[in-house]
C-alpha cells in the first residue's frame, strides 16, 4: 500500500481501538488453519499441496497486450526494461512548472490506430483509449485477431479490466466547463466515459464478449484483483476466456496536483530518471505513470482444443485489507504476508518453490520497507529469491501498475532474464534479497509472484509459472 510522507493526515479516529486489538508475532502460526503446506523446524523437507490437474480449472495465460511509457509493443517493454532504460521525463503535456513534482512517465507519441475508429478516439478518455489498445492487442497475441475471434463462443468469454481512478481528463473537463461555462456545456459523455467500469464495457461491445464483465477499483492493488476475480470465473465453470488488466491514465495537473498534496511524490525536478529508486536510502517518494497492462486468461481446456500459444500459467492468487490506515502500511506486515501465504495456498505452492518476486516497491520511505519485512515473515531465507521493482523505470503506473508488472513477471518465466532494479545508488541493508541491482540477470524462474498493494489497505498477490502440461 502506497505510504503517504509522515504528517500527510491526522491519526485515523480508528487509532483507539487499534490500540485494544491483539499484537500478532508470529503470522504463519495465525496462517496455520488455512495453509496446507507443512514446514518442521527440525526437518529439510517440505509437504507441499499439489497443483490443479484439472484442464477445466487450471487457468493459463495465452496472450498480453500493454500500452507503457516505452510503447505499445510487449517484446519492446520487455528489452528496455532489461536494458535498465528509465521511462521518467519531464512532463510537457501541460504547464507543470509551478507543481513541486514536474516529471513523471508520461507516455509519447500514443496511436490507437486500427483498434479504435477516428471518432470515437477523439472522445475517449486516455484511460479508456489505452485499455482497448491493449486488450486488442492481447487478443491479437493470443491468436485471437481479426476473424479468428469469431471461433470462439463469445457467450463464454469476458472482460475484467480495472481501472483506480477512472476517466480522470473527461471528469476535469467536465467540471471546468460546469464552473465556467454552465451544464449545457457538459458533454453527454462525461459519465459514461468518466465511470470506471467503461473500459471493460467497451471492450466487451466492441469484441461482442458476453460473458462476466465488470471492473474493480482498489487503487493501486486492481490489476492483480482483476486477474484473481477472472481466475475465478474461469475455475467456476463461468467463463472459457477472459481478458483482465489495468489501465490508467492520470497525469493531468488534477491527478498530479491530488498526489502533490499527499506528500506522496519525489520531488527530485533536477534529475528525474533517477527519482524512482525503490529500497534506496535517499528515496523521497514514488514517481507518477500511466498506461494499460491486460492478458488474456483462459481455461487449459479451452486453450488446448484452439491450439492456442500457452505463454504462462496463472496459479493462484488471493486479496484481502490491513484494516488499518487509508494509506500507510501496517508495521507488522500482517495483511501482506498473510496475502502472500493465501496466494501460495490458492496455487498450490510452498514458499520454497518461489524464486522469483516482482515487488510493489514504489520507492516511498515507509513503504519500501514495509513490503520487505512483511515478505521475510514468509520466506525465511533470501537465497536463490530474486526481487525486482519494474516501477524503477516506469513509475508507478497506479491502477494499471499490477497489469504492466504481471507481464514483465511472465517475461521473465518465459524469456529466463530478469529486469534490473536501476537507481540502487545507497541500498537499505535491511533488504537482505538480490534486488538484481542496475544490471539485467539471468536467471530461471520457477515460481513467480506479483505484489500490488493499495490505498485503503487493498494487498493482493498473483502466481504464475512456466506452463508444465
Amino acid at each position: 500500500m502506497e505510504a503517504m510522507q509522515s504528517l500527510s493526515f491526522r491519526p485515523s479516529p480508528l487509532d483507539p481501538l487499534r490500540k485494544n486489538m491483539p499484537q500478532f508475532t508470529n503470522v504463519r502460526s495465525l496462517g496455520a488453519k488455512r495453509v496446507p503446506f507443512i514446514i518442521s523446524a527440525s526437518a529439510s523437507t517440505v509437504s507441499a499441496p499439489k497443483r490443479e490437474r484439472d484442464p477445466k480449472k487450471r487457468v493459463v495465460i495465452t496472450g498480453t497486450g500493454l500500452v507503457s511509457v516505452f510503447g505499445n509493443d510487449v517484446d519492446t517493454y520487455y528489452e528496455k526494461l532489461l536494458a535498465g532504460e528509465s521511462g521518467i521525463s519531464l512532463i510537457d503535456r501541460f504547464d507543470a512548472s509551478k507543481f513541486p513534482t514536474r516529471f513523471g512517465g508520461q507516455i509519447r507519441g500514443f496511436t490507437s490506430e486500427g483498434y479504435i475508429d477516428g471518432k470515437n478516439d477523439r472522445r475517449l478518455d486516455d484511460c479508456l483509449r489505452y485499455a482497448i489498445v491493449a486488450g486488442k492487442k492481447a487478443l491479437e497475441n493470443a491468436d485471437l485477431g481479426g476473424d479468428r475471434l469469431e471461433k470462439i463462443d463469445k457467450e463464454r468469454a469476458g472482460v475484467l479490466v480495472g481501472t483506480g481512478m477512472g476517466g480522470l481528463t473527461v471528469f476535469s473537463d467536465g467540471v471546468q466547463n460546469l464552473i465556467e461555462k454552465g451544464h449545457r456545456k457538459i458533454t453527454p459523455f462525461f459519465i459514461p466515459y468518466a465511470i470506471t467500469n467503461m473500459g471493460s464495457a467497451l471492450l466487451g461491445i466492441d469484441l461482442g464478449f458476453m460473458g462476466p464483465n465488470y471492473s474493480i477499483s482498489t487503487a493501486c492493488a486492481t490489476s492483480n484483483y482483476c486477474f484473481y476475480a477472472a481466475a475465478n470465473h474461469i475455475r467456476r465453470g463461468e467463463a472459457d476466456l477472459m481478458l483482465a488488466g489495468g489501465t490508467e491514465a492520470a497525469m493531468i495537473p488534477i491527478g498530479l496536483g491530488g498526489f502533490v498534496a499527499c506528500r506522496a511524490l519525489s520531488q527530485r525536478n533536477d534529475d528525474p530518471q533517477t527519482a524512482s529508486r525503490p529500497w534506496d536510502k535517499d528515496r523521497d517518494g514514488f514517481v507518477m505513470g500511466e498506461g494499460a497492462g491486460i492478458l488474456v486468461m483462459e481455461s487449459l481446456e479451452h486453450a488446448m482444443k484452439r491450439g492456442a500459444p500457452i505463454i504462462a500459467e496463472y496459479l493462484g492468487g488471493a486479496v484481502n485489507c490491513d484494516a488499518y490506515h487509508m494509506t500507510d502500511p501496517r508495521a507488522d506486515g500482517l495483511g501482506v504476508s498473510s496475502c502472500i501465504l493465501s496466494t501460495l495456498e490458492d496455487a498450490g505452492v510452498s514458499p520454497e518453490e518461489v524464486n522469483y518476486i516482482n515487488a510493489h516497491a514504489t520507492s516511498t520511505i515507509v513503504g519500501d520497507l514495509a513490503e520487505i519485512n512483511a515478505v521475510k515473515k514468509v520466506f525465511k531465507t533470501t537465497s536463490g529469491i530474486k526481487m525486482n521493482a519494474t516501477k524503477s523505470m516506469i513509475g508507478h503506473c497506479l491502477g494499471a501498475a499490477g497489469g504492466l508488472e504481471a507481464i514483465a513477471t511472465i517475461k521473465a518465466i518465459t524469456t529466463g532474464w530478469v529486469h534490473p532494479s536501476i537507481n540502487q545508488f545507497n541500498p537499505e541493508p535491511s533488504v537482505e534479497f538480490d534486488t538484481v541491482p542496475n544490471k539485467k540477470q539471468q536467471h530461471e524462474v520457477n515460481v513467480a509472484i506479483s505484489n500490488s498493494f493499495g490505498f485503503g489497505g487493498h494487498n493482493s498477490v498473483v502466481a504464475f509459472s512456466a506452463f508444465k502440461p
